[in-house]
């Protein structure tokens, strides 16, 4: 079943970032309902959406703020969703995407100018079960247009498919259910039902769900798929238990295209920027501070993208590229029929006729894979805004590939920042955010034409030195305290920075 104006991305963000602790802010594409008259507040918000024509896997997380007593989570979805289209994943399997995705910092070394450029370093080689009986919601939700199209039980969340015929009905389902909806509920849910969208209510059951070593609860990510024809995420509703700013990382697979939204502005992180050596104590924050002066530089409507990469490769790697196995957790079973096969091969959802699901079925079982993994294009879009900046759901496109943020052999810069083909198709995508610490040359000159501007590793170890550091925890590092000017050493003329000139190295023979 195809919708051309579904809520598709509400799916994905239901458990986006459970995998951290939470926030006092972030984002969520639907809202938390607690089970007492406390306030449940949400933070950071990650999505992964694998897509191929219109068929769709999303994989969500969020975490919230509250006291540990049940809760829920209402999320618009464009379809009736069965309980095999529904599943719990592993809790880092969103850290695996983040590392590989996210802005890296690199260190270099120059070499002795007197000796000759070193040789290209080589290359990297690259439980769902039936609901108990005693834990079905009323049936008094009838009378009020909303009916219970579908209930299961999927790891810590009690699931409840329902439809509405009006926001107010279902409002009042929800206060009779013993629920404390967020003010402005009633509203934020109504262009939803008009769209005829479903809901997917899970309720969580505080006593199943593990816990950080702070005690932060850690919800399982949730993996959804379905067909539609538009791809959109409803972020409008996630401002219901904004805590402050919102923070949204959209990662887009999909075979050959990367991704951009369609309905805002998009623009490119600034990319191989030199930095100071002090920027290595708390990379996150400059890069949080990078981030907020571009969108503020844009005029806030604006979403960021930060990488853009085939995934069976990365240079550097601050993690290694994404497995065949990180592939199928996220949605190659369902896309591509590719996996280990084990028990019956999921329904489509929203698929009525028998006919069609078998015809479903028998596509969608997935098979053993032998060899290398396919090579799908890995995009990263970034985020951070409120009610007055983006106040629409988020509809994504295909985009030109990109190019950003690579490196020459010798370790000078391959670019200064993104640049998009003038291809339609067929292009690779290589952009990512780099940033890097650069150790001139400070040591004896005993020739007489040194050649400066070979890089590599620290003096002695010229292919060593340490792997990447990934900036993680964007939505809570710490805000305001790095001033750009001090710490980036290239110019940048986006946010008038004007940069410094490198060192000057002096030949001692020809003073």
């Amino acid at each position: 079943m195809s919708l051309n104006r579904s809520v598709v991305g509400a799916l994905a963000v239901v458990a986006a970032s459970a995998v951290w602790p939470a926030r006092p802010a972030g984002a969520f594409c639907g809202f938390f309902i607690a089970g007492s008259d406390a306030k449940l507040t949400n933070n950071a918000s990650q999505v992964v959406l694998m897509r191929k024509g219109n068929r769709t896997v999303m994989t969500l997380s969020n975490n919230y703020q509250g006291p540990p007593d049940s809760f829920a989570m209402v999320v618009p979805v464009p379809v009736v969703l069965q309980k095999e289209n529904v599943k719990t994943l592993p809790f880092d399997v969103f850290d695996r995407v983040d590392s590989l995705s996210a802005p890296r910092l690199v260190e270099y070394w120059e070499q002795d100018p007197c000796q000759p450029p070193m040789p290209p370093m080589p290359a990297p080689a690259s439980a769902v079960m039936d609901m108990e009986a005693g834990g079905a919601p009323s049936r008094k939700g009838r009378d009020l247009g909303v009916k219970v199209e579908a209930q299961f039980v999927a790891g810590e969340y009690e699931v409840v498919i329902l439809s509405a015929k009006d926001s107010g009905g279902l409002e009042t389902w929800l206060r009779q259910e013993k629920y404390n909806i967020p003010q402005g509920a009633a509203a934020a849910l109504a262009p939803y039902i008009r769209d005829k969208s479903k809901f997917f209510v899970a309720k969580v059951d505080i006593k199943k769900v593990k816990r950080d070593a702070q005690g932060v609860v850690q919800l399982s990510p949730l993996r959804f798929h379905f067909d539609a024809n538009e791809l959109r995420l409803p972020v409008r509703l996630g401002l219901l238990n904004a805590g402050g700013k919102q923070d949204l990382i959209v990662y887009v697979i999909h075979p050959d295209a990367r991704f951009e939204v369609a309905n805002y502005a998009n623009t490119f992180i600034p990319t191989n920027l030199e930095v100071a050596d002090g920027v290595r104590k708390n990379f996150p924050a400059f890069f949080a501070e990078l981030f907020d002066a571009t969108v503020e530089r844009m005029g806030r409507k604006v979403v960021v993208t930060e990488y853009a990469w085939q995934t069976t490769g990365c240079d550097p790697c601050p993690t290694p590229p994404l497995s065949l196995d990180d592939l199928v957790t996220l949605g190659l079973d369902v896309i591509e029929g590719i996996g280990v096969a084990g028990g019956a091969p999921p329904s489509p959802p929203g698929t009525t006729k028998p006919s069609v699901a078998a015809r479903e079925r028998a596509r969608a079982t997935p098979q053993p894979f032998y060899g290398t993994p396919p090579s799908w294009v890995l995009t990263r879009l970034h985020a951070r805004y409120s009610k007055e900046t983006l106040s629409e759901d988020l509809i994504f496109r295909q985009a030109k590939p990109a190019m950003g943020g690579r490196a020459n052999w010798n370790g000078t810069n391959g670019d200064e920042g993104a640049t998009v083909s003038q291809t339609d198709t067929g292009g690779v995508n290589n952009f990512q955010g780099r940033y890097i610490i650069r150790h001139y040359w400070n040591g004896p000159v005993a020739c007489e034409k040194p050649v400066y501007d070979n890089w590599g590793g620290p003096p002695g170890n010229p292919f060593g030195g340490a792997a990447p550091t990934a900036a993680k925890g964007l939505a809570t590092a710490p805000r305001g305290k790095i001033v750009l000017k001090t710490e980036v050493r290239s110019p940048v003329p986006l946010l008038g920075i004007a940069g410094k000139a490198p060192p000057r190295r002096t030949n001692p023979k020809t003073k």
